[in-house]
């Protein structure tokens, strides 16, 4: 059975002869008529009572009509759903994300959703490194990592920077500044995660330190923020004072005796990693919606 037999037959119906019925389907009435006999053989049953004064449905006919109307109607819908995917507004595309994105990833879902309202987007949380292995191997469409370098087989779209702070104790002189500078921080022993454990932010603070031309004896390692504030307010009770360095995701966390300056000149860019190659529409979508998003949630720090 075609698609083409029962639009004939459909249109047999609605003009009720095969003579107007080809006159609409711009063909000759000899191809009409094959076709409904073509279908009727098929289907095992006669669809036309015909006579020389009329065509008209058999009782199979008007049984079937509704089917064939609907049939009809579903593979439209299907080429309007693929027009609407290669558009970029319809569809499921598969993100791969942090917790620590959250606060910039959903007002942009909320701005693609009205923007795009038929492109579904599934966010997948994960290390760093999964997602990208994810993205590599088609399991996922597109992925958030931190850090703007390239990396092999992708192609990287920069969608925000979040600013760094530094925190170091409330106690300490460098506590009066409003803001600093990588140079202040020169000889103040810097807690800060190994490298294997994030090597995007790693290799940004290292870098900055390096173009400021300073010295940063390293303190004990990073492990997670607030324990590491809880590390620096005590060591600074013991006479002794250390540093981290953290980028900005929401509101300061709450620390006693820690203070929290912007670091100056310092941004940790987030990018869209997705397969090399030209951009899909739905991507293009997302990125236009990661945006404007991350440009509003853009905070101005704390002096």
């Amino acid at each position: 059975m075609e698609l083409r037999q029962l639009e004939y037959f459909v249109t047999v119906a609605d003009e009720g002869g095969f003579g107007r019925a080809a006159g609409r389907l711009h063909v000759v009435q000899a191809s009409v008529s094959q076709q409904i006999a073509r279908l009727e053989r098929e289907l095992g049953v006669r669809l036309f009572d015909r006579t020389t004064r009329r065509v008209g449905l058999t009782a199979a006919g008007e049984r079937l009509l509704p089917e064939a109307r609907a049939a009809l109607a579903s593979a439209a819908r299907v080429g309007q759903v693929a027009a609407e995917i290669v558009s970029g507004g319809e569809g499921v595309l598969r993100l791969g994300t942090a917790r620590a994105f959250a606060e910039r990833v959903h007002p942009a879902l909320d701005a693609l959703a009205d923007q795009a309202p038929g492109l579904r987007v599934r966010l997948v949380q994960d290390a760093r490194e999964r997602r990208i292995d994810a993205l590599r191997s088609g399991e996922l469409d597109a992925a958030l990592v931190r850090g703007a370098g390239p990396l092999p087989g992708l192609a990287m779209v920069r969608v925000w920077d979040d600013p760094l702070f530094v925190a170091l104790p409330a106690s300490h002189p460098l506590a009066a500044l409003p803001r600093l500078e990588p140079a202040d921080l020169a000889g103040l022993p810097l807690r800060l995660a190994p490298r294997d454990r994030n090597p995007a932010f790693h290799d940004l603070v290292t870098g900055l330190l390096r173009a400021s031309d300073i010295a940063v004896p390293p303190g004990p390692h990073f492990t997670t923020l607030q324990e590491t504030l809880t590390a620096i307010a005590a060591d600074a009770a013991g006479g002794s004072a250390s540093w981290t360095v953290f980028d900005l995701v929401g509101e300061l966390p709450p620390a006693r005796r820690i203070a929290f300056r912007p670091l100056l000149g310092a941004r940790s860019p987030v990018s869209l990693a997705v397969r090399a190659g030209p951009l899909s529409p739905a991507t293009r979508q997302l990125i236009a919606a990661l945006q404007p998003a991350a440009a509003q949630q853009t905070r101005t720090p704390p002096p």
